[in-house]
Protein backbone atom coordinates (compact mmCIF):
# COMPACT_ATOMS: atom_id res chain seq x y z
CA UNK A 1 0.00 0.00 0.00
CA UNK A 2 1.37 3.33 -0.82
CA UNK A 3 2.44 5.97 1.66
CA UNK A 4 1.09 9.51 1.71
CA UNK A 5 3.96 10.76 0.26
CA UNK A 6 3.69 8.24 -2.60
CA UNK A 7 0.37 9.46 -3.87
CA UNK A 8 0.05 8.83 -7.41
CA UNK A 9 -1.94 11.98 -9.19
CA UNK A 10 -2.46 10.05 -12.18
CA UNK A 11 -3.76 7.40 -10.14
CA UNK A 12 -5.48 9.28 -7.90
CA UNK A 13 -7.44 10.99 -10.83
CA UNK A 14 -7.89 7.47 -12.53
CA UNK A 15 -9.21 6.00 -9.39
CA UNK A 16 -11.50 9.09 -8.42
CA UNK A 17 -13.00 8.47 -12.00
CA UNK A 18 -13.45 4.66 -11.62
CA UNK A 19 -15.36 5.01 -8.51
CA UNK A 20 -17.96 7.80 -10.22
CA UNK A 21 -18.60 5.95 -12.96
CA UNK A 22 -19.08 2.81 -10.79
CA UNK A 23 -21.89 4.74 -9.08
CA UNK A 24 -23.22 6.13 -12.97
CA UNK A 25 -23.38 2.16 -13.89
CA UNK A 26 -25.63 1.35 -10.88
CA UNK A 27 -27.68 4.13 -11.84
CA UNK A 28 -27.99 2.80 -15.86
CA UNK A 29 -28.78 -0.72 -14.01
CA UNK A 30 -31.57 0.22 -12.38
CA UNK A 31 -33.06 3.14 -14.90
CA UNK A 32 -33.16 0.07 -17.41
CA UNK A 33 -34.13 -2.37 -14.91
CA UNK A 34 -37.58 -0.30 -13.51
CA UNK A 35 -40.95 -0.79 -14.04
CA UNK A 36 -42.07 2.65 -13.40
CA UNK A 37 -42.30 6.02 -15.27
CA UNK A 38 -40.94 7.78 -12.22
CA UNK A 39 -38.05 5.78 -12.07
CA UNK A 40 -37.25 4.17 -15.66
CA UNK A 41 -38.00 7.81 -17.70
CA UNK A 42 -38.09 10.22 -14.89
CA UNK A 43 -34.93 9.46 -12.80
CA UNK A 44 -36.34 10.09 -10.11
CA UNK A 45 -33.89 7.98 -7.81
CA UNK A 46 -30.02 8.45 -6.49
CA UNK A 47 -26.96 6.00 -6.30
CA UNK A 48 -24.16 6.00 -3.69
CA UNK A 49 -20.93 4.51 -3.23
CA UNK A 50 -19.79 4.70 0.74
CA UNK A 51 -16.24 3.14 2.20
CA UNK A 52 -15.77 0.72 5.43
CA UNK A 53 -17.03 3.70 7.98
CA UNK A 54 -19.74 4.17 5.68
CA UNK A 55 -18.61 7.71 4.54
CA UNK A 56 -20.02 9.00 1.13
CA UNK A 57 -16.94 8.10 -1.28
CA UNK A 58 -18.71 8.81 -4.65
CA UNK A 59 -22.49 9.49 -6.17
CA UNK A 60 -23.96 9.31 -9.48
CA UNK A 61 -25.14 12.72 -11.10
CA UNK A 62 -28.75 12.56 -10.17
CA UNK A 63 -31.50 13.96 -7.51
CA UNK A 64 -29.37 15.92 -5.17
CA UNK A 65 -32.16 16.10 -3.05
CA UNK A 66 -31.80 13.09 -2.53
CA UNK A 67 -27.81 13.18 -2.31
CA UNK A 68 -27.36 14.65 0.87
CA UNK A 69 -29.95 13.25 2.97
CA UNK A 70 -28.08 9.57 2.16
CA UNK A 71 -25.00 10.69 3.74
CA UNK A 72 -27.07 10.93 6.70
CA UNK A 73 -29.19 7.83 6.50
CA UNK A 74 -27.00 4.73 5.24
CA UNK A 75 -24.28 5.59 8.23
CA UNK A 76 -27.88 5.26 10.86
CA UNK A 77 -29.23 2.65 9.11
CA UNK A 78 -25.75 0.57 9.08
CA UNK A 79 -25.74 0.83 12.40
CA UNK A 80 -29.37 0.33 13.89
CA UNK A 81 -28.88 -2.97 11.71
CA UNK A 82 -25.49 -3.82 12.61
CA UNK A 83 -22.42 -3.77 10.46
CA UNK A 84 -21.81 -7.33 12.07
CA UNK A 85 -24.83 -8.52 10.41
CA UNK A 86 -24.49 -7.94 6.79
CA UNK A 87 -22.72 -10.62 4.88
CA UNK A 88 -21.85 -10.35 1.29
CA UNK A 89 -25.11 -10.84 -0.74
CA UNK A 90 -26.90 -9.54 1.86
CA UNK A 91 -28.76 -5.77 1.60
CA UNK A 92 -31.36 -3.80 3.77
CA UNK A 93 -34.30 -1.71 3.07
CA UNK A 94 -35.25 1.31 4.81
CA UNK A 95 -37.56 4.41 4.57
CA UNK A 96 -37.78 5.51 8.25
CA UNK A 97 -38.07 9.32 7.74
CA UNK A 98 -37.06 9.81 11.49
CA UNK A 99 -33.61 7.56 10.99
CA UNK A 100 -32.82 9.70 8.81
CA UNK A 101 -34.65 9.43 5.80
CA UNK A 102 -37.43 11.69 3.74
CA UNK A 103 -40.88 11.02 2.63
CA UNK A 104 -41.84 7.26 2.91
CA UNK A 105 -41.99 7.41 -0.89
CA UNK A 106 -38.28 7.20 -1.20
CA UNK A 107 -37.08 3.88 -0.25
CA UNK A 108 -33.39 2.87 0.36
CA UNK A 109 -31.69 -0.18 -0.49
CA UNK A 110 -27.85 -1.01 0.92
CA UNK A 111 -25.25 -3.57 0.15
CA UNK A 112 -21.84 -4.05 2.03
CA UNK A 113 -19.15 -4.99 -0.62
CA UNK A 114 -16.71 -7.54 0.19
CA UNK A 115 -13.54 -8.05 -1.24
CA UNK A 116 -11.30 -11.19 0.10
CA UNK A 117 -13.77 -11.43 3.22
CA UNK A 118 -13.33 -7.85 4.13
CA UNK A 119 -15.53 -5.39 3.51
CA UNK A 120 -14.21 -2.68 1.52
CA UNK A 121 -17.31 -0.31 1.26
CA UNK A 122 -21.02 0.06 1.10
CA UNK A 123 -23.39 0.35 -2.43
CA UNK A 124 -26.82 1.91 -1.71
CA UNK A 125 -29.28 3.32 -3.60
CA UNK A 126 -32.77 5.28 -2.79
CA UNK A 127 -36.10 5.37 -5.40
CA UNK A 128 -39.29 7.06 -5.61
CA UNK A 129 -41.54 4.03 -5.30
CA UNK A 130 -44.88 5.85 -7.29
CA UNK A 131 -46.85 3.99 -4.25
CA UNK A 132 -46.42 2.64 -0.50
CA UNK A 133 -49.65 2.77 0.67
CA UNK A 134 -51.57 4.76 2.52
CA UNK A 135 -54.49 7.11 2.55
CA UNK A 136 -54.68 7.51 -1.50
CA UNK A 137 -53.03 6.33 -4.68
CA UNK A 138 -49.19 7.23 -5.13
CA UNK A 139 -49.48 7.76 -1.48
CA UNK A 140 -49.30 11.86 -1.58
CA UNK A 141 -52.00 14.12 -0.32
CA UNK A 142 -52.75 16.42 2.82
CA UNK A 143 -52.39 13.87 6.22
CA UNK A 144 -52.24 14.37 9.37
CA UNK A 145 -49.67 11.71 10.94
CA UNK A 146 -46.97 10.22 8.84
CA UNK A 147 -48.90 6.44 9.70
CA UNK A 148 -51.40 7.71 7.27
CA UNK A 149 -48.75 8.47 4.24
CA UNK A 150 -47.99 4.59 3.67
CA UNK A 151 -46.15 1.87 4.98
CA UNK A 152 -42.94 2.72 7.31
CA UNK A 153 -39.96 0.00 7.17
CA UNK A 154 -37.23 0.29 9.39
CA UNK A 155 -34.04 -1.38 8.54
CA UNK A 156 -34.90 -4.86 7.53
CA UNK A 157 -32.73 -7.36 5.32
CA UNK A 158 -34.39 -8.06 1.40
CA UNK A 159 -31.70 -10.23 0.19
CA UNK A 160 -29.88 -12.63 2.05
CA UNK A 161 -26.64 -14.47 0.64
CA UNK A 162 -27.80 -13.19 -2.84
CA UNK A 163 -31.39 -14.42 -2.66
CA UNK A 164 -34.85 -12.55 -2.01
CA UNK A 165 -36.23 -12.68 1.47
CA UNK A 166 -39.67 -13.99 0.02
CA UNK A 167 -41.51 -12.80 3.29
CA UNK A 168 -40.27 -9.74 3.77
CA UNK A 169 -41.06 -8.85 0.09
CA UNK A 170 -44.60 -9.88 0.64
CA UNK A 171 -44.85 -8.28 3.75
CA UNK A 172 -44.08 -4.88 1.63
CA UNK A 173 -46.43 -5.76 -1.62
CA UNK A 174 -49.35 -6.43 0.88
CA UNK A 175 -49.38 -2.54 1.65
CA UNK A 176 -48.87 -1.42 -2.11
CA UNK A 177 -51.58 -0.94 -4.57
CA UNK A 178 -49.62 -0.84 -8.02
CA UNK A 179 -47.67 -4.44 -6.58
CA UNK A 180 -46.43 -5.42 -10.06
CA UNK A 181 -44.52 -2.19 -10.22
CA UNK A 182 -43.26 -2.22 -7.15
CA UNK A 183 -41.83 -5.68 -7.05
CA UNK A 184 -39.97 -4.62 -10.44
CA UNK A 185 -38.60 -1.58 -9.08
CA UNK A 186 -37.89 -3.30 -5.88
CA UNK A 187 -35.95 -5.93 -7.83
CA UNK A 188 -34.40 -2.75 -10.21
CA UNK A 189 -32.79 -2.00 -6.81
CA UNK A 190 -31.46 -4.94 -6.23
CA UNK A 191 -30.12 -5.10 -9.85
CA UNK A 192 -28.28 -1.60 -9.17
CA UNK A 193 -26.66 -2.12 -5.85
CA UNK A 194 -25.46 -5.78 -7.52
CA UNK A 195 -23.54 -3.72 -10.12
CA UNK A 196 -22.12 -1.24 -7.99
CA UNK A 197 -20.87 -4.40 -5.75
CA UNK A 198 -19.34 -6.15 -8.91
CA UNK A 199 -17.55 -2.94 -9.99
CA UNK A 200 -16.22 -2.30 -7.29
CA UNK A 201 -14.69 -5.53 -6.43
CA UNK A 202 -13.42 -5.91 -10.10
CA UNK A 203 -11.37 -1.94 -9.33
CA UNK A 204 -9.85 -4.11 -5.79
CA UNK A 205 -8.86 -7.33 -7.97
CA UNK A 206 -7.11 -4.96 -10.24
CA UNK A 207 -5.18 -2.59 -8.12
CA UNK A 208 -6.08 -4.31 -4.21
CA UNK A 209 -8.31 -3.77 -1.86
CA UNK A 210 -5.37 -1.78 0.37
CA UNK A 211 -5.16 0.70 -2.28
CA UNK A 212 -8.90 1.69 -3.16
CA UNK A 213 -9.24 2.42 0.39
CA UNK A 214 -6.15 4.29 0.73
CA UNK A 215 -6.78 6.57 -2.59
CA UNK A 216 -10.60 6.80 -1.19
CA UNK A 217 -9.02 8.11 2.47
CA UNK A 218 -6.94 10.55 0.38
CA UNK A 219 -9.82 11.37 -2.00
CA UNK A 220 -12.53 12.35 1.17
CA UNK A 221 -9.41 14.13 2.81
CA UNK A 222 -8.29 16.06 -0.59
CA UNK A 223 -12.19 16.85 -1.21
CA UNK A 224 -12.63 18.47 2.72
CA UNK A 225 -9.32 20.80 2.11
CA UNK A 226 -10.82 21.93 -1.43
CA UNK A 227 -13.79 22.81 -0.20
CA UNK A 228 -12.39 24.84 2.78
CA UNK A 229 -10.13 26.43 0.45
CA UNK A 230 -13.64 27.67 -1.94
CA UNK A 231 -15.61 28.46 1.35
CA UNK A 232 -12.52 30.86 2.32
CA UNK A 233 -12.96 32.55 -1.12
CA UNK A 234 -16.21 33.60 -0.35
CA UNK A 235 -17.25 37.16 0.85
CA UNK A 236 -17.55 36.75 4.81
CA UNK A 237 -20.44 38.01 6.58
CA UNK A 238 -23.86 36.88 7.81
CA UNK A 239 -26.89 36.84 5.01
CA UNK A 240 -30.46 36.48 6.02
CA UNK A 241 -33.85 36.06 4.54
CA UNK A 242 -37.77 34.81 5.25
CA UNK A 243 -40.02 32.95 2.91
CA UNK A 244 -43.02 31.30 3.28
CA UNK A 245 -44.58 27.88 1.94
CA UNK A 246 -48.13 29.43 0.94
CA UNK A 247 -50.31 27.01 3.00
CA UNK A 248 -50.21 24.11 5.17
CA UNK A 249 -53.02 22.07 3.17
CA UNK A 250 -55.52 22.18 6.16
CA UNK A 251 -55.10 25.80 6.87
CA UNK A 252 -54.38 29.43 5.00
CA UNK A 253 -51.85 29.80 7.56
CA UNK A 254 -48.43 30.32 5.68
CA UNK A 255 -45.59 28.30 6.67
CA UNK A 256 -42.96 30.71 7.27
CA UNK A 257 -39.27 29.90 6.94
CA UNK A 258 -36.61 31.98 8.01
CA UNK A 259 -32.71 31.19 7.39
CA UNK A 260 -29.35 32.98 8.09
CA UNK A 261 -26.42 31.93 6.52
CA UNK A 262 -23.16 32.59 8.23
CA UNK A 263 -19.70 32.47 6.27
CA UNK A 264 -16.23 33.14 7.97
CA UNK A 265 -13.06 32.04 7.05
CA UNK A 266 -13.43 28.49 6.04
CA UNK A 267 -16.49 27.65 8.07
CA UNK A 268 -20.24 28.16 6.54
CA UNK A 269 -23.42 27.38 8.80
CA UNK A 270 -27.16 27.48 7.95
CA UNK A 271 -29.10 28.60 10.51
CA UNK A 272 -33.08 28.15 10.41
CA UNK A 273 -33.90 29.21 13.90
CA UNK A 274 -37.05 31.25 13.49
CA UNK A 275 -39.15 28.21 10.89
CA UNK A 276 -42.34 28.03 12.00
CA UNK A 277 -43.31 25.11 14.67
CA UNK A 278 -44.41 21.64 12.60
CA UNK A 279 -47.62 21.15 11.73
CA UNK A 280 -50.24 18.77 11.33
CA UNK A 281 -49.94 18.79 8.05
CA UNK A 282 -47.86 17.72 4.86
CA UNK A 283 -45.52 20.15 5.02
CA UNK A 284 -42.58 19.15 7.58
CA UNK A 285 -39.21 18.98 6.14
CA UNK A 286 -37.34 15.92 7.96
CA UNK A 287 -33.30 16.82 8.77
CA UNK A 288 -32.43 15.16 6.09
CA UNK A 289 -34.13 17.09 3.79
CA UNK A 290 -33.06 20.05 5.12
CA UNK A 291 -29.30 19.16 5.36
CA UNK A 292 -29.61 18.36 1.72
CA UNK A 293 -30.96 21.98 1.01
CA UNK A 294 -27.87 22.89 2.69
CA UNK A 295 -25.09 21.07 0.71
CA UNK A 296 -26.92 21.82 -2.43
CA UNK A 297 -26.48 25.77 -1.65
CA UNK A 298 -23.08 25.51 -0.40
CA UNK A 299 -22.01 23.38 -3.88
CA UNK A 300 -23.51 26.21 -6.29
CA UNK A 301 -21.23 28.85 -4.80
CA UNK A 302 -18.28 26.76 -5.29
CA UNK A 303 -16.26 25.47 -8.00
CA UNK A 304 -18.57 22.76 -9.67
CA UNK A 305 -14.81 20.75 -10.04
CA UNK A 306 -14.81 19.83 -6.54
CA UNK A 307 -16.04 16.44 -5.63
CA UNK A 308 -19.08 15.55 -3.56
CA UNK A 309 -18.45 12.82 -0.71
CA UNK A 310 -17.89 12.80 3.05
CA UNK A 311 -15.11 15.53 2.60
CA UNK A 312 -17.64 18.29 1.09
CA UNK A 313 -20.49 16.79 3.63
CA UNK A 314 -18.20 16.97 6.23
CA UNK A 315 -18.00 21.02 6.12
CA UNK A 316 -21.42 21.15 6.03
CA UNK A 317 -22.64 22.84 9.55
CA UNK A 318 -26.81 23.40 10.08
CA UNK A 319 -28.86 24.17 12.60
CA UNK A 320 -32.22 22.99 12.21
CA UNK A 321 -34.28 23.30 15.64
CA UNK A 322 -36.19 20.13 16.36
CA UNK A 323 -39.55 19.96 16.10
CA UNK A 324 -39.79 22.57 13.14
CA UNK A 325 -41.28 22.07 9.80
CA UNK A 326 -37.47 22.06 9.00
CA UNK A 327 -36.82 19.31 11.24
CA UNK A 328 -39.50 17.49 12.19
CA UNK A 329 -40.07 15.26 15.32
CA UNK A 330 -41.85 11.91 14.77
CA UNK A 331 -44.59 11.56 13.91
CA UNK A 332 -44.99 14.68 11.75
CA UNK A 333 -46.36 14.03 8.26
CA UNK A 334 -43.38 14.58 5.71
CA UNK A 335 -45.17 13.48 2.29
CA UNK A 336 -45.19 17.14 1.22
CA UNK A 337 -41.41 18.02 3.33
CA UNK A 338 -39.84 18.46 -0.50
CA UNK A 339 -42.32 21.33 -0.70
CA UNK A 340 -41.08 22.76 2.00
CA UNK A 341 -37.11 22.35 1.33
CA UNK A 342 -37.17 23.20 -1.89
CA UNK A 343 -38.70 26.60 -0.95
CA UNK A 344 -36.44 26.57 1.83
CA UNK A 345 -33.42 26.32 -0.83
CA UNK A 346 -34.83 29.39 -2.57
CA UNK A 347 -35.09 31.00 0.65
CA UNK A 348 -31.28 30.68 0.97
CA UNK A 349 -30.09 31.84 -1.94
CA UNK A 350 -32.30 35.04 -1.65
CA UNK A 351 -30.40 35.78 1.40
CA UNK A 352 -27.14 35.73 -0.44
CA UNK A 353 -28.19 37.23 -4.20
CA UNK A 354 -26.50 40.63 -2.39
CA UNK A 355 -23.33 38.97 -2.49
CA UNK A 356 -23.61 36.86 -5.42
CA UNK A 357 -25.41 39.30 -7.38
CA UNK A 358 -23.98 37.39 -10.80
CA UNK A 359 -24.58 33.99 -9.04
CA UNK A 360 -28.07 33.63 -7.57
CA UNK A 361 -30.78 33.84 -9.74
CA UNK A 362 -34.16 35.58 -9.06
CA UNK A 363 -36.73 32.82 -7.84
CA UNK A 364 -37.83 29.83 -8.83
CA UNK A 365 -40.70 27.45 -9.22
CA UNK A 366 -39.36 25.76 -5.87
CA UNK A 367 -41.64 23.56 -5.37
CA UNK A 368 -42.06 19.84 -6.65
CA UNK A 369 -45.51 20.06 -7.80
CA UNK A 370 -46.78 16.37 -7.63
CA UNK A 371 -49.17 15.30 -9.27
CA UNK A 372 -50.17 11.61 -7.88
CA UNK A 373 -53.27 9.45 -9.45
CA UNK A 374 -54.89 5.33 -9.48
CA UNK A 375 -57.66 3.86 -9.95
CA UNK A 376 -58.89 0.31 -11.51
CA UNK A 377 -57.92 -0.55 -15.24
CA UNK A 378 -61.16 -1.55 -16.49
CA UNK A 379 -60.00 -4.08 -18.79
CA UNK A 380 -57.72 -5.91 -16.27
CA UNK A 381 -59.06 -4.93 -12.86
CA UNK A 382 -55.42 -4.41 -12.05
CA UNK A 383 -54.97 -1.32 -9.60
CA UNK A 384 -52.50 1.36 -11.08
CA UNK A 385 -50.74 4.63 -9.72
CA UNK A 386 -48.93 6.89 -11.17
CA UNK A 387 -47.17 9.99 -10.53
CA UNK A 388 -45.06 12.71 -11.93
CA UNK A 389 -43.77 16.42 -10.83
CA UNK A 390 -44.28 19.05 -13.41
CA UNK A 391 -41.94 21.41 -14.25
CA UNK A 392 -42.06 25.78 -13.84
CA UNK A 393 -40.35 28.65 -14.80
CA UNK A 394 -36.41 29.44 -13.77
CA UNK A 395 -35.79 32.91 -12.35
CA UNK A 396 -34.04 35.22 -14.08
CA UNK A 397 -30.04 35.54 -14.18
CA UNK A 398 -27.57 38.04 -14.24
CA UNK A 399 -27.06 37.93 -18.03
CA UNK A 400 -30.09 35.55 -18.94
CA UNK A 401 -33.33 34.78 -18.85
CA UNK A 402 -34.96 31.69 -17.18
CA UNK A 403 -35.10 28.20 -18.55
CA UNK A 404 -38.96 27.60 -19.56
CA UNK A 405 -40.81 24.73 -17.91
CA UNK A 406 -38.25 23.00 -16.33
CA UNK A 407 -37.37 21.27 -12.68
CA UNK A 408 -35.30 23.81 -9.87
CA UNK A 409 -32.18 23.75 -7.60
CA UNK A 410 -32.01 20.01 -6.47
CA UNK A 411 -35.08 18.69 -8.26
CA UNK A 412 -33.25 17.11 -11.16
CA UNK A 413 -36.27 14.80 -12.28
CA UNK A 414 -36.95 14.40 -16.11
CA UNK A 415 -40.09 14.66 -18.28
CA UNK A 416 -42.29 12.09 -18.17
CA UNK A 417 -44.02 11.97 -22.38
CA UNK A 418 -47.26 11.98 -23.28
CA UNK A 419 -46.85 8.61 -25.56
CA UNK A 420 -45.45 6.80 -22.91
CA UNK A 421 -48.03 8.11 -20.05
CA UNK A 422 -50.26 7.20 -22.75
CA UNK A 423 -49.56 3.89 -23.30
CA UNK A 424 -49.17 2.41 -20.02
CA UNK A 425 -51.43 4.30 -18.02
CA UNK A 426 -55.56 4.72 -18.62
CA UNK A 427 -55.09 8.50 -18.89
CA UNK A 428 -55.18 10.81 -21.95
CA UNK A 429 -53.44 14.28 -21.57
CA UNK A 430 -54.89 16.59 -23.96
CA UNK A 431 -52.87 20.05 -23.47
CA UNK A 432 -49.24 20.28 -22.67
CA UNK A 433 -48.07 23.60 -23.66
CA UNK A 434 -46.05 27.00 -21.82
CA UNK A 435 -48.23 29.29 -20.18
CA UNK A 436 -48.14 32.93 -22.02
CA UNK A 437 -47.67 35.45 -19.81
CA UNK A 438 -46.46 33.68 -16.87
CA UNK A 439 -42.82 34.85 -16.63
CA UNK A 440 -41.49 37.03 -14.32
CA UNK A 441 -41.12 40.44 -15.71
CA UNK A 442 -37.23 41.70 -15.71
CA UNK A 443 -34.36 42.73 -18.01
CA UNK A 444 -33.96 39.03 -17.85
CA UNK A 445 -37.42 37.17 -17.62
CA UNK A 446 -38.30 34.23 -15.84
CA UNK A 447 -39.11 31.23 -17.30
CA UNK A 448 -42.90 30.25 -18.21
CA UNK A 449 -44.71 27.83 -16.64
CA UNK A 450 -46.45 25.05 -17.75
CA UNK A 451 -49.75 23.72 -18.49
CA UNK A 452 -50.53 20.27 -18.55
CA UNK A 453 -54.45 18.99 -18.37
CA UNK A 454 -55.28 15.32 -17.97
CA UNK A 455 -58.22 13.66 -19.07
CA UNK A 456 -59.68 10.19 -17.85
CA UNK A 457 -61.56 8.93 -20.49
CA UNK A 458 -63.16 5.68 -19.05
CA UNK A 459 -62.82 5.53 -15.75
CA UNK A 460 -63.18 6.86 -11.80
CA UNK A 461 -59.66 8.18 -9.94
CA UNK A 462 -58.76 9.67 -7.02
CA UNK A 463 -56.32 12.56 -8.45
CA UNK A 464 -53.95 14.32 -5.58
CA UNK A 465 -52.64 17.90 -6.17
CA UNK A 466 -49.36 18.22 -3.56
CA UNK A 467 -47.94 21.37 -4.89
CA UNK A 468 -47.64 25.17 -3.60
CA UNK A 469 -47.49 28.56 -5.37
CA UNK A 470 -51.04 28.96 -5.62
CA UNK A 471 -51.07 32.07 -3.67
CA UNK A 472 -47.98 34.38 -4.32
CA UNK A 473 -45.51 33.75 -7.33
CA UNK A 474 -41.60 33.31 -7.51
CA UNK A 475 -40.34 36.69 -6.02
CA UNK A 476 -37.70 38.85 -8.53
CA UNK A 477 -34.59 40.18 -8.13
CA UNK A 478 -33.01 43.41 -8.28
CA UNK A 479 -35.85 45.12 -9.65
CA UNK A 480 -37.64 42.22 -11.48
CA UNK A 481 -41.06 41.41 -11.10
CA UNK A 482 -42.75 38.03 -9.65
CA UNK A 483 -43.80 35.39 -11.39
CA UNK A 484 -47.55 34.84 -11.95
CA UNK A 485 -48.58 32.53 -9.51
CA UNK A 486 -49.69 28.64 -10.17
CA UNK A 487 -53.12 27.19 -10.49
CA UNK A 488 -54.87 23.72 -10.10
CA UNK A 489 -58.19 23.20 -12.11
CA UNK A 490 -61.26 20.71 -11.89
CA UNK A 491 -63.01 20.74 -15.47
CA UNK A 492 -66.16 18.19 -14.42
CA UNK A 493 -69.58 18.17 -16.17
CA UNK A 494 -68.54 21.45 -17.91
CA UNK A 495 -68.18 22.85 -14.85
CA UNK A 496 -64.63 23.98 -13.82
CA UNK A 497 -63.75 24.65 -10.61
CA UNK A 498 -60.66 25.89 -8.82
CA UNK A 499 -58.62 23.45 -6.56
CA UNK A 500 -56.12 23.87 -3.82
CA UNK A 501 -52.42 23.27 -4.28
CA UNK A 502 -52.91 20.40 -1.62
CA UNK A 503 -56.30 18.33 -2.11
CA UNK A 504 -57.11 14.90 -3.17
CA UNK A 505 -60.90 14.77 -5.66
CA UNK A 506 -62.77 11.68 -6.64
CA UNK A 507 -62.76 11.91 -11.01
CA UNK A 508 -65.87 10.60 -12.89
CA UNK A 509 -65.53 9.54 -16.90
CA UNK A 510 -64.63 12.28 -18.51
CA UNK A 511 -63.26 14.67 -15.70
CA UNK A 512 -59.93 16.90 -16.25
CA UNK A 513 -57.42 18.10 -14.05
CA UNK A 514 -55.64 20.90 -15.19
CA UNK A 515 -51.85 22.49 -13.54
CA UNK A 516 -51.03 25.87 -15.16
CA UNK A 517 -47.52 25.96 -13.10
CA UNK A 518 -45.94 29.48 -11.82
CA UNK A 519 -43.43 31.46 -13.86
CA UNK A 520 -40.25 32.35 -12.33
CA UNK A 521 -38.79 35.78 -11.35
CA UNK A 522 -37.16 38.71 -12.83
CA UNK A 523 -34.21 39.80 -12.70
CA UNK A 524 -33.76 43.53 -13.48
CA UNK A 525 -36.18 46.53 -14.16
CA UNK A 526 -38.41 45.18 -17.25
CA UNK A 527 -37.90 48.20 -19.39
CA UNK A 528 -34.38 47.58 -19.33
CA UNK A 529 -35.10 44.96 -21.39
CA UNK A 530 -33.63 44.10 -25.03
CA UNK A 531 -36.61 45.46 -27.17
CA UNK A 532 -35.49 42.57 -29.70
CA UNK A 533 -35.88 39.67 -27.11
CA UNK A 534 -39.28 41.29 -26.06
CA UNK A 535 -40.58 41.05 -29.70
CA UNK A 536 -39.48 37.28 -30.04
CA UNK A 537 -41.05 36.74 -27.15
CA UNK A 538 -44.25 38.33 -28.80
CA UNK A 539 -43.68 36.05 -31.84
CA UNK A 540 -43.10 33.02 -30.29
CA UNK A 541 -46.54 33.56 -28.24
CA UNK A 542 -44.65 33.62 -24.43
CA UNK A 543 -45.35 37.51 -24.18
CA UNK A 544 -48.59 39.30 -25.31
CA UNK A 545 -48.23 42.20 -27.28
CA UNK A 546 -50.10 44.28 -24.60
CA UNK A 547 -47.82 43.08 -21.99
CA UNK A 548 -44.83 43.96 -23.94
CA UNK A 549 -46.31 47.57 -24.08
CA UNK A 550 -47.36 47.94 -20.91
CA UNK A 551 -44.82 45.82 -18.91
CA UNK A 552 -41.44 46.37 -20.98
CA UNK A 553 -42.35 49.55 -22.42
CA UNK A 554 -41.99 47.87 -25.76
CA UNK A 555 -44.42 48.41 -28.97
CA UNK A 556 -44.61 45.45 -31.11
CA UNK A 557 -45.49 46.39 -34.64
CA UNK A 558 -47.45 42.61 -35.13
CA UNK A 559 -47.65 43.16 -38.93
CA UNK A 560 -44.41 43.57 -39.63
CA UNK A 561 -42.42 41.39 -36.74
CA UNK A 562 -40.19 44.38 -35.89
CA UNK A 563 -39.87 46.67 -33.02
CA UNK A 564 -41.59 50.22 -33.05
CA UNK A 565 -38.28 52.39 -31.97
CA UNK A 566 -39.56 55.10 -31.93
CA UNK A 567 -42.93 54.61 -30.15
CA UNK A 568 -40.58 52.39 -28.03
CA UNK A 569 -38.11 54.88 -26.57
CA UNK A 570 -41.26 57.52 -25.75
CA UNK A 571 -42.93 54.68 -23.59
CA UNK A 572 -39.50 53.92 -22.01
CA UNK A 573 -39.00 57.80 -21.46
CA UNK A 574 -42.55 58.67 -19.34
CA UNK A 575 -40.73 56.33 -16.82
CA UNK A 576 -39.63 58.20 -13.63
Amino acid sequence: MPHAEQIDPIRFEVIRNALSEATEEMAIALRRSAYSTNIKTRADFSCVLFDSRVRVVAQAFAQPVHLGSLSLLVPRMVEAYGAENLGPGDAILANDPYMGGVHLNDITLISPVYHNNTCLGYVANLAHHVDVGGGSPASIGAFREVFQEGVIIPPVKLVERGELVTNIFDLILAQIRSKREMAGDLRAQIAANNTGVRRLCALADRIGGDTVSFYIRELIAYTERRTRVEIRNLPNGDFSADGQVDNDGFTDRPVHLAAQISIQSDQICFDFTGSDVQRSAPVNSTAAMTFSACAYVLKCLIDPDVPVNAGFYNVVQMVAPEGTVVNCSPHAPVVGGWETQLRLTDVMLRALAPAFPDNIPAGTKAMVCHAGFGGIIASTGEYYCFLETLGGGYGGRAASDGPDAVQTHGQNTENAPIEETEINYPVRIVRYELVENSEGPGKFRGGLGLRRDYLFPDHEASFTILADRDRKGPRGLFGGKPGRIASYFLNSNGKTVRLGSKTTVQLQPGDIVSYRTCGGGGYGLPAERDPERVLRDVRNGMVSRERARVIYRTEIDTEAWRVNDGETMRLRSEIT
